[in-house]
């Protein structure tokens, strides 16, 4: 065992077992954790284990499936548009094979083109034997994103694989999505206390996690780029060109310094800065554009 301990930190360990005192009880609150955290992770498996025996229920299998996949798109705006994929088996989620795409070369906000674009590339991959076919691919999307994937797979001919797409319904809320099932035509609902459906809900917020993540992670605490604001009243584009790309380093005009500018900017300049402001740009950054165009 401590040959084992040793190989996985890869440095000598003195293990101690009789112990006395403060060390008998940090040794023995050790053990504690470790059986409540043993038993917390044996209870989620036999947990989602059971939620997939019910989906297999759901989805007319013997046997429940062994891997799940689901795909979701994120973008701000229409840009920078990011497709994730996450993995799920019977002991829950299998994160070393998440994958990312960074979609390019479609038009802005195009959900169904990033989803083609990410499935095509995905699938690509696994037919020149990269990774794993899954027993299910679920979309979070309705008959347009379902009537992609379906697309995709046969363009691609992948072998046949159960087709599941999620819509969220009318009210938008979790418990009452509509379900499709290898095609658009086949559409049903599952009960909001069924533990398929609490599965599937569970890989589809993963899944939109991850897209947010990754759509965030490549420009950490950047500020977002500045589009050019149309403002009614006034003829043409107003951009803000004397905005610092860092905010802190951005000084405060001095007509900030007094509220009497608020009552004696012009009507035009007025509805600018309520436009910056509902764009949550600072204070005296919206002042410093209003400035710029007297």
């Amino acid at each position: 065992m401590i040959d084992a301990i040793e190989e996985l930190r890869g440095r000598e360990m003195v293990i101690s077992h009789r112990v006395r005192g403060t060390r008998a009880r940090w040794q023995q609150m050790a053990v504690t954790n470790a059986e409540q955290a043993l038993a917390a992770r044996l209870a989620n498996r036999q947990h989602v284990a059971s939620r997939f025996d019910a989906l297999a229920k759901v989805l007319g299998l013997e046997d429940p499936p062994m891997r799940l996949e689901c795909y979701d798109i994120s973008h701000s705006s229409g840009e920078a548009t990011v497709a994730s994929c996450v993995v799920f088996g019977p002991e829950g989620p299998i994160k070393s094979d998440y994958r990312r795409f960074n979609i390019e070369g479609v038009t802005a906000g195009d959900d169904y083109a990033a989803m083609h674009q990410a499935l095509t590339r995905r699938y690509s991959r696994i037919k020149a034997g990269e990774g794993k076919l899954p027993d299910v691919l679920l979309v979070d999307g309705g008959k347009g994103q379902m009537s992609m994937a379906r697309d995709v797979l046969n363009e691609l001919q992948v072998p046949d694989l159960i087709l599941l797409g999620v819509a969220k319904g009318t009210t938008r809320k979790a418990g009452f999505e509509t379900l499709y099932l290898n095609d658009a035509a086949h559409e049903f609902t599952l009960p909001g206390d069924s533990p398929a459906l609490h599965l599937i809900q569970q890989i589809r917020d993963e899944a939109h996690r991850f897209a947010i993540t990754g759509h965030r992670a490549p420009r950490p605490g950047a500020p977002r780029p500045l589009k050019a604001l149309q403002v009614s009243g006034r003829p043409g584009v107003v951009t803000c060109s004397n905005i610092s790309a860092d905010y802190r380093n951005c000084p405060v005009p001095a007509s900030m310094k007094s509220q009497k500018h608020l009552e004696s900017v012009k009507s035009w300049q007025s509805r600018f800065m309520q436009t910056c402001t509902a764009s949550r740009m600072p204070a005296h950054l919206v002042a410093s554009c209003a400035d710029e165009y007297p």
